[in-house]
């Protein structure tokens, strides 16, 4: 197994389960959203953060989206996946404008 920074790391958050600022903020929703876990060969959803809705961004998923396109981790894990890159937006489709 391939092992890949999380967006948690990346951003140094503290929000990941028993990080520094989970009790304080709460557990962010992308590092507890298993339907993502291994995608991008990331740990729940932390390699594909820009689907999870109220995760670090904003709360609307598809202005969320547009600010995860110029966002350097989304570039970074891109790179990283290359052909096998995946966007993980499928189980939000309803929710996209």
């Amino acid at each position: 197994m391939i092992n890949r920074t999380n967006c948690w790391e990346y951003f140094k958050c503290g929000r990941e389960p028993g990080g520094e600022k989970a009790g304080e903020l709460g557990v962010c929703p992308t590092a507890q959203q298993q339907q993502s876990d291994g995608t991008n060969h990331g740990t729940a959803a932390g390699r594909v953060c820009w689907s999870v809705p109220d995760s670090h961004c904003a709360d609307n998923i598809g202005k969320k989206f547009m600010k995860c396109l110029e966002c350097p981790f989304f570039h970074k894990v891109q790179v990283e996946e290359g052909r096998g890159f995946e966007l993980g937006i499928d189980a939000q489709q309803d929710e996209l404008p």
